[in-house]
């Protein structure tokens, strides 16, 4: 990474290892930090390409660059295999081969979609994740974790593949819309939770400068989330160890009620902060928490406009859906609960008529 203002997070795992670059303007400085050449795929969807594709591609392309913009609707009805065999299919007409790049130009959607057309297209390409959403930029642009929706649930086909690098423009969140804003800050609050007392207690002694997008409260949130995910996936790129398991706090239910409610009703960092508060009660009611750990969670959550309460549908229908959550083994249902705000554990086994009770006292 050239010297600016932008700092530097490195991703550890061995010869997969890779930088995240995180700092004002780099998009505008885009050559600084790619200084490859050959052909590159940019993938985006209307919003972004509205706002940067051009200028964006116009910056990469050279007399020794062949750069190619493929862009999709915005939303997550865009990771499906629909969508991913449509560019496949374009990127074979434009003659893409091994030696290309692809780059994922957009949020979260953009960044799975992307990446799983990276890891399968000629059994894979070279990728570079450029998230421009705050939940892509703390989250799913880092860690490898690619793939696509079905109708039955979300990320149910997919892979591990990691990028070449991740390059965080903060600037771009000043253009993002308030309701987008506020979903990514459910997972700056979920690694808080998960991680550490000290980030949480940040966050709310920082949460006007946080809302008001001061840029250096939010290159320094965005900067402690990267290495804090960075060293999860150091540990258990692959979730063999059930390390990594931790990240998906609030998932289970948020999943759920994205694949009932359909996909887009919420947004995904909306749904994991209904899946964190339900999370967090369901400790409680286990024994691993108190009231007050709630309330404090409770507090930061809607202090960034998040839902807490769960959408009024059948208990029955979000259960079966959480038997399709990855972390389900043997037909037993597991989550990821907290014993206090800086630590959770993977609780196996957890009683349904518990799940039940809690979800119809909602």
């Amino acid at each position: 990474m050239p010297e600016t203002d932008c700092q530097t997070v490195q991703v550890k795992l061995a010869d997969r290892s890779y930088q995240i670059g995180i700092g004002p303007d780099l998009l505008a400085n885009i050559d600084q930090f790619i200084d490859r050449t050959g052909q590159w795929v940019v993938i985006t969807d209307q919003t972004v390409d509205s706002l940067y594709g051009e200028r964006f591609c116009d910056s990469l392309s050279s007399s020794d660059n062949d750069v190619h913009r493929l862009v999709v609707a915005d939303g997550e009805h865009s990771k499906s295999i629909e969508v991913v065999d449509r560019l496949w299919q374009e990127m074979i007409q434009i003659g893409i081969d091994r030696r290309a790049t692809v780059i994922a130009l957009g949020g979260g959607v953009v960044g799975d979609l992307a990446g799983f057309v990276a890891a399968t297209y000629l059994r894979g390409l070279d990728l570079v994740q450029i998230p421009t959403s705050l939940l892509a930029q703390v989250d799913s642009s880092v860690g490898g974790k690619v793939g696509v929706n079905l109708p039955q649930g979300k990320n149910l086909v997919g892979a591990f593949w990691q990028p070449q690098q991740v390059i965080i423009d903060t600037q771009v969140l000043q253009t993002l819309d308030a309701r987008q804003f506020h979903a990514g800050m459910a997972e700056v609050i979920k690694y808080a939770v998960i991680l550490s007392n000290d980030f949480f207690d940040w966050l709310g002694e920082n949460a006007l400068a946080i809302e008001k997008r001061q840029p250096h409260s939010l290159q320094e949130m965005i900067a402690r989330c990267c290495q804090f995910k960075a060293d999860v996936v150091a540990e258990d790129e692959r979730e063999t160890t059930g390390q990594r398991a931790i990240l998906n706090y609030g998932h289970t239910l948020g999943h759920a009620i994205e694949a009932v409610c359909g996909y887009g009703k919420f947004l995904h960092g909306e749904a994991i902060a209904i899946g964190m508060d339900f999370a967090i009660r369901l400790a409680c009611q286990l024994g691993r928490v108190s009231d007050v750990e709630i309330e404090r969670q409770r507090k930061l959550l809607t202090a960034f406009a998040l839902p807490i309460d769960v959408p009024d549908v059948e208990p029955e229908k979000l259960i079966e859906a959480m038997y399709r959550d990855k972390k389900t083994t043997d037909t037993k249902l597991n989550f990821i609960l907290p014993d206090r705000i800086g630590n959770v554990d993977l609780i196996r086994d957890v009683d349904v008529s518990t799940i039940e009770a809690l979800l119809t006292r909602e």
